[in-house]
């Protein structure tokens, strides 16, 4: 508790990005941040996957197709470390079978690239709308 208001400090909203486009994961991070959320972005999945820190987040944002390792398997071995958080996949390879196939492996929302940022946006603040 907050000893001036009486109310509970809020806690920052963190948001992992990973995605092996630097400019469309700079992009992200960028716009992420300017709405007021805390972002740790990362080059590959891999490197998300062995930061320890990950594991504190509130929201993964995960390029479905990356070089090292793909957007599924960054989510599999998170949830397997205990990490709840929610997930949203972006793709440029957005279909209805990779989005049904997005949505059975624990995606909440799935955004086709070229993405408009509004739709990214919009689906971090309903998440972090839910963990208040």
């Amino acid at each position: 508790m907050s000893a001036s208001t009486g109310e509970k400090p809020r806690t920052a909203f963190t948001i992992l990005i990973s995605d092996d486009e630097n400019a469309v994961r700079r992009s992200m991070q960028l716009m992420l941040c300017a709405c007021g959320y805390s972002v740790r972005s990362y080059a590959s999945g891999n490197a998300l996957i062995a930061d320890p820190q990950a594991l504190s987040a509130n929201c993964l944002v995960v390029d479905y197709r990356m070089p090292d390792v793909d957007g599924f398997s960054v989510l599999q071995e998170l949830r397997a470390k205990g990490w709840e958080g929610k997930a949203l996949m972006v793709t440029a390879y957005c279909d209805h079978a990779l989005e049904t196939r997005a949505r059975t492996a624990g995606f909440e929302e799935v955004v086709a690239k070229p993405f408009v940022a509004r739709a990214i946006i919009d689906a971090v603040a309903r998440f972090a709308k839910g963990a208040d």
